[in-house]
């Protein structure tokens, strides 16, 4: 008979215990995070595409390609390809936004950081499939095809923050870098949404409108290129400077302020080469996504200028 004394009564066995679901960042979690990261590029890289050889009206209609069908037909040629080819890998970038949301959903209390950057993503990818048929029914209205790239390079910093703060403690933060040096580092950001900004308009101002019948923002395209170019300048200036105190003084950071100052030198090099040479198609795509990567990278900076101290958990 047992010892009813040093025999444990069996533990109730909750939904939880059943569950497969992780209780912390594991490599399921980080796996997906990644993956989640790559399609928000890769959507802006397609996203791109579709403009810049002119299929932004292959599907002519939304939700559907055609008025007749969902999928796009071998009569609208490659320009339908295309463009069906983009809304269906926004497809798979809601599919791996829900899986993030899924894993992480039992950390929804321990790691409510982490929560709310899955659902920000998700949310974000549906209302991206929203805009971008609002773009589509309005003729590829510039302003708006500005405004969804804006969004989609929004979801790319989300994510990459989601990435760094999932290998961190949680917990109360606290600075680790000079107060003034945290500062400039915020000023910088500005900078950065600044030279984006005007690189939007200057795109919207530009060949590139995504069909020939679409019309652009009106603005000299001449003269926004210039107005694109000092701010692009100062943040390389300011980007410099903060790199090299940061690696002088040795702060915790420094690394990633020299992946800053590399992606913001590429940049540079590719939004020279292609205002000489006549905006080669190219060449404005992987401007297009260098400025994605860039802003990823700046929101990696600003989150690394503080650390966090592990805390025990509360669930509430």
């Amino acid at each position: 008979m047992p010892d009813p004394i040093t025999t444990a009564p069996p533990r109730p066995t909750s939904a939880d215990d059943r569950g497969w679901l992780p209780r912390t960042v594991d490599a399921r979690v980080r796996a997906f995070a990644w993956m989640s990261f790559v399609a928000e590029v890769l959507i802006i890289a397609t996203g791109g595409a579709v403009r810049l050889t002119g299929s932004g009206l292959g599907c002519p209609t939304w939700p559907t390609c055609t008025p007749e069908s969902l999928v796009n037909t071998p009569e609208m040629g490659i320009h339908g390809v295309i463009e069906f080819g983009n809304r269906t890998l926004t497809g798979l970038v809601g599919i791996l936004a829900l899986a993030v949301v899924v894993l992480v959903w039992r950390m929804r209390r321990t790691r409510r950081d982490l929560f709310l950057l899955a659902l920000v993503v998700l949310g974000g990818v549906v209302t991206q499939a929203i805009v971008g048929g609002i773009t589509v029914l309005t003729g590829l209205n510039p302003f708006i095809v500005g405004f969804h790239y804006v969004a989609s390079l929004v979801l790319v910093c989300v994510c990459a923050a989601f990435l760094y703060l999932s290998v961190r403690p949680r917990g109360v933060r606290s600075l680790r870098v000079p107060p003034a040096f945290a500062i400039t580092t915020h000023v910088t950001t500005f900078v950065l949404a600044a030279t984006i900004f005007f690189g939007v308009l200057t795109t919207g101002a530009g060949p590139h409108s995504g069909d020939a019948a679409a019309g652009r923002n009106g603005f000299d395209a001449e003269v926004l290129e210039h107005v694109h170019a000092w701010p692009g300048y100062a943040l390389l200036a300011l980007t410099l400077a903060l790199t090299v105190i940061a690696w002088v003084r040795s702060l915790a950071p420094r690394r990633w302020f020299a992946l800053l100052l590399a992606l913001q030198v590429v940049q540079i090099a590719v939004g020279l080469y292609q205002a000489r040479n006549g905006l080669p198609e190219l060449a404005v795509g992987a401007h297009m996504v260098l400025a994605a990567l860039t802003a990823a990278a700046m929101t990696v900076v600003v989150l690394s200028l503080s650390s966090r101290a592990d805390r025990p958990t509360v669930d509430s």
